[in-house]
């Protein structure tokens, strides 16, 4: 075939010529168009995105004020890692070859937050700002680090341990971006040495918001304090501003905080305090979850100590409220066994457990309220000691892959696929109302470069009476999570997000409504002019996020434009929430993100609201640091029911 393919293309050599015509440009009025050459034109030229940042560029260097705020504001760097998204790497195969070998080295590196890159290895803080950041930041301590790897020296390296150990990583909250790479330089054919790579992120946060000249909230937080991974968060509101017509002197002011500190083997152990108007609490736990499909143990213990005065009704006018004390003890556990399944291919691990937990919430109160024997309560509280036993059984299926601009601009990002199906039961012991819960899951995800992302996930559960069998408190969620493959126009990227969330009760009790359909809820910035009651809801939110090369102060800059529509019912026990005209909201704004602190998105918005919105103009600009979409993994937690708020 070759022979024919040259015999087919042979042809009678010829010497090379020059033509004195070629040299005189062509005649446009004479010329066929296949000849002349092909220009701009200069009447419908598209927009030049290039030549605009070309021309910020040149203003920048001049000497004038302007030129320098130019050059203060706005970073013109090109990033490496700007050029195109990262393919999808799915993270179960790509250290196969290193499977079962020994451990012989681990050399971990951690870099500070701001001026180092893990894709450009020359780059290192130049400017003023990056350099004072570095010297108020605290990096990551090896140790902490080395808490989170699933391998040690000494140790056969199992499958999936590399890469996983580097998406664990990045989930950190003190962790920008990590690298887990195998020094091939020195790999034998029956050991290893292991470089270990992390970016953190500047943790120290903090805020202060002022509500008037004598009122505001102060917060302050560390997400690596000491850089050993330890979180800590304070928030304390002055002046709050409550009074009452009846002369009372209410807590003007309100604490609330945490500390979190992580061991080894991913256990975790936070103590927590609250301090507001008529409300205290306290608690300490201990929990250690599935985070990873090699995780075979899982748990948690939680103690919760509640105070608080509690007003059954109002008083009559110039009367003082009349409150009365409640207070209880909440005593929590669960243990869960993950149980591998056989795999059939040498080397890889199958990604599929069954997953079987048990749970036990116990309340008790040591002091319950005591109204007046002539006060008549519409609906009296039931206040009696429980006990909610639960128990799961399910299969699941985790798979990852990576990603850029996702949410972030140019970091890695990890993407959650695989197959989710549960069953619970339970019973709820009480001396009222003995019942038995029943509950149904089922989620599935997939990932691709030419295609995007696909999630759904419904949840059925309800309790029964166990006296007449009758359903009560059902609910019926689903969530549907969606986005394009990346688009590229220039150095301007964009993707398309789309999602859905349906929350429908059914036989549920008089007076139980869902809260609203405000920002996480719903619309996204709606503020209505009253509540909403609401028994079932249905959202769908649209967004279109372009992600631009520029920064200001330091923040990637992203336009989005948004539209949302919830529809709602508030027929009693629920129902359909089809039954009315939805409300609705749409709006532009920019995103503005650090990567490299702990407060890492907000967003100015612009959005206009056609009806249920406390303005006029059905206009609003508001601020959020929502994100759009998040991530479902499909790891099984604790055993729990329904969320209906």
């Amino acid at each position: 075939m070759v022979f024919v393919w040259l015999g087919l293309g042979a042809r009678a050599a010829q010497a090379q010529t020059f033509d004195p015509r070629s040299a005189v440009p062509p005649d446009s009025l004479k010329a066929s168009e296949e000849i002349l050459p092909h220009r701009a034109d200069s009447l419908r030229q598209r927009f030049d995105e290039e030549r605009v940042i070309n021309r910020l560029k040149a203003y920048s260097r001049r000497k004038t004020i302007a030129g320098r705020a130019v050059s203060a504001l706005f970073n013109f760097t090109q990033r490496k890692q700007e050029q195109a998204g990262l393919d999808a790497v799915l993270l179960d195969r790509q250290f196969d070859r290193h499977n079962f070998k020994i451990v012989r080295r681990v050399d971990i590196r951690t870099l500070d937050a701001f001026g180092y890159s893990l894709t450009d290895s020359t780059k290192v803080p130049r400017t003023f700002w990056e350099k004072s950041g570095n010297t108020l930041h605290i990096k990551t301590a090896r140790s902490r680090v080395r808490q989170v790897l699933l391998f040690r020296p000494g140790q056969p390296l199992e499958p999936q341990a590399l890469a996983e150990s580097e998406r664990l990583l990045r989930q950190t909250p003190e962790i920008l971006d990590a690298r887990v790479l195998v020094n091939e330089a020195t790999t034998t054919r029956d050991s290893v040495d292991i470089e270990v790579l992390t970016t953190d992120v500047f943790s120290i946060t903090a805020g202060y918001e002022l509500g008037s000249p004598t009122s505001g909230l102060i917060t302050f937080g560390d997400e690596n304090f000491l850089g050993q991974g330890h979180q800590l968060q304070n928030a304390y509101r002055y002046g709050r501003g409550l009074s009452t017509e009846n002369h009372e002197q209410p807590q003007q002011w309100s604490y609330d905080g945490s500390y979190t500190a992580p061991f080894r083997n991913f256990v975790y152990a936070q103590a927590r305090y609250r301090n507001e108007y008529n409300y205290r609490s306290g608690g300490v736990s201990v929990q250690r979850d599935f985070y990873s499909p090699r995780a075979r143990y899982a748990g948690a213990l939680n103690l919760n100590s509640i105070s608080q005065n509690i007003a059954f009704t109002a008083p009559p006018p110039g009367e003082p409220y009349r409150y009365h004390p409640l207070r209880y003890t909440v005593q929590d556990a669960w243990v869960g066994r993950a149980l591998r399944l056989r795999s059939y291919d040498l080397g890889y691990e199958n990604p599929g457990r069954v997953i079987l937990s048990a749970r036990v919430y116990h309340t008790a109160y040591s002091t319950i309220p005591q109204p007046d024997p002539d006060l008549v309560l519409q609906n009296p509280p039931n206040f009696r000691n429980g006990t909610l036993l639960l128990g799961t059984v399910g299969y699941s299926v985790r798979r990852y892959y990576k990603d850029r601009y996702l949410f972030g601009f140019g970091r890695t990002e990890d993407v959650p696929t695989g197959t989710l199906l549960s069953f619970t039961a339970g019973y709820d012991l009480n001396s009222v109302v003995p019942r038995r819960y029943v509950d149904v899951r089922l989620a599935a995800a997939g990932f691709s470069t030419g295609s995007g992302y696909l999630y759904a996930a419904a949840d059925l559960g309800s309790y029964q009476l166990l006296k007449d069998h009758k359903w009560e408190q059902g609910l019926l969620s689903t969530e549907f999570t969606s986005f394009t493959k990346l688009y590229h126009f220039g150095n301007w990227q964009y993707r398309h997000f789309l999602s859905s969330r349906a929350t429908v009760g059914f036989n549920r009790r008089p007076g139980e409504f869902l809260q609203g359909i405000t920002n996480e809820r719903g619309l996204r910035g709606f503020s209505p002019g009253q509540p909403i009651a609401a028994t079932s809801r249905f959202v769908v939110n649209y967004e279109t996020t372009l992600f631009t090369p520029l920064s200001l102060l330091g923040f990637r800059l992203a336009g989005i434009a948004f539209a949302d529509a919830a529809w709602v019912s508030d027929r009693p026990r629920g129902g359909s929430p089809f039954s009315g005209v939805p409300y609705t909201g749409f709006g532009l704004g920019l995103r503005f993100r650090n990567e490299f602190t702990a407060l890492r998105t907000f967003q100015l918005l612009i959005g206009y609201y056609p009806r249920g919105l406390n303005s006029a103009t059905g206009v609003r600009l508001f601020e959020t640091s929502r994100e759009t979409v998040t991530f479902t993994d499909f790891g099984l937690g604790q055993p729990g029911t329904g969320q209906y708020q």
